[in-house]
C-alpha cells in the first residue's frame, strides 16, 4: 500500500492550482483515482469544464461569483457543502489523491473551523494524497503538511499592464 502524504502550495504568486492539477495529470496517466474539491469557486472555470468529461476524475465546485468581495450567510453554507463532501470522499477510500483547491481562502475567510479541518487532516486515511491550494495558509495546515511549497509573485501583469485574468491562462 502506497503512502500517501499532505502537500501545500500556497504564497501569494500565480500557480498554485495549476501546480495541484499537474500532479492530478501525473496520478491520472499513473491510473490513480482523483477527487478535486474546488472551494470559493464557480463551475465556470476551464479546469472544471475539461476535468469534468475525464474518467478517473470527480470534480466539485463550491463558490459563487463575487464571493471575495463580500461574505454572505450564503457562503458559509455553500462552504459547509463543501467540507461535508471533503470528509465523505477522505474516509470513503475510493480515491488515491484529493486535491482542496483554495482550501486556505475558505480557512482565511473563516469559513472553515481551523481545529476541524486539522483534525479531518490527520486523521485521513494513510494512503490517501491530499493538496491543498490558495494563498494566506495557516501555519497549523503548514505545520502538519509534509510538502510545502510557496508561490512568490515577482512580477505579474495584472499589476504592470493591468490585463485582466485571460480565459484558459488564468480562469
Amino acid at each position: 500500500m502506497r503512502k500517501g502524504y499532505i502537500q501545500l502550495y500556497t504564497g501569494n504568486g500565480k500557480g498554485k492550482t495549476t501546480a495541484a492539477l499537474g500532479l492530478a495529470l501525473r496520478a491520472l496517466g499513473a491510473n490513480l483515482k482523483i477527487c478535486i474539491i474546488q472551494f470559493c469557486k464557480t463551475c465556470d472555470t476551464s479546469e472544471y469544464k475539461i476535468l469534468s468529461d475525464f474518467l478517473g476524475v470527480d470534480i466539485y465546485a463550491f463558490g459563487r461569483k463575487g464571493f471575495i468581495s463580500k461574505k454572505t450567510k450564503k457562503d458559509f453554507e455553500i462552504i459547509a457543502a463543501a467540507w461535508r463532501l471533503t470528509e465523505q470522499i477522505i474516509y470513503s477510500q475510493k480515491y488515491d489523491v484529493l486535491i482542496l483547491d483554495e482550501l486556505n481562502i475558505a480557512i482565511y475567510h473563516k469559513l472553515l473551523n481551523i481545529l476541524k479541518v486539522i483534525d479531518v487532516l490527520k486523521n485521513r486515511p494513510n494512503n490517501l494524497e491530499i493538496v491543498i491550494t490558495g494563498r494566506y495558509a495557516d501555519k497549523k495546515i503548514i505545520e502538519i503538511s509534509d510538502i510545502v511549497t510557496e508561490m512568490r509573485e515577482i512580477k505579474h501583469y495584472y499589476k504592470s499592464a493591468n490585463i485582466k485574468a485571460r480565459k484558459g491562462i488564468e480562469k
